[in-house]
């Protein structure tokens, strides 16, 4: 049988549930004040119910929804965690997408200049296969 919606987690069962390593989830710990789990004897980490949701939902903004940690902090500050783990959050910024010879930016100058070393490292690669 399974822990209560109201039980307290432990970082195994978070990882396992959200689907992130246990390694994210201390990196956005310091990234994300608002990520506070309990911490007992021996740095036990005891995540509540409204923690948890709050993970769900800057791993759904992170990795489906494109954005940055920068952008998620700006979207806590502004809108607030309740805003942000029921989904009313506005919607993601515009993502940058290159043009069609390289991304913004890159001059044909440049492009040919990256091709050219693409083509000499693909040489040299071929020529150390062959040796």
């Amino acid at each position: 049988m399974g822990k209560s919606a109201s039980a307290f987690r432990t970082i195994s069962e978070v990882s396992d549930e959200v689907g992130v390593p246990q390694h994210v989830l201390r990196f956005w710990e310091t990234k994300f004040k608002e990520v506070s789990p309990l911490k007992r004897g021996g740095g036990r980490r005891y995540y509540r119910p409204e923690d948890v949701d709050l993970i769900r939902a800057v791993n759904r903004l992170l990795y489906s929804h494109g954005y940055t940690i920068k952008g998620v902090q700006k979207l806590l500050r502004e809108q607030g965690v309740k805003a942000v783990t029921s989904g009313e959050t506005a919607a993601p910024p515009p993502v940058a997408t290159p043009h069609s010879e390289g991304g913004p930016g890159m001059d044909a100058a440049f492009l040919r200049d990256l091709r050219s070393i693409r083509d000499r490292l693909s040489g040299a690669l071929q020529s150390a296969q062959i040796s």
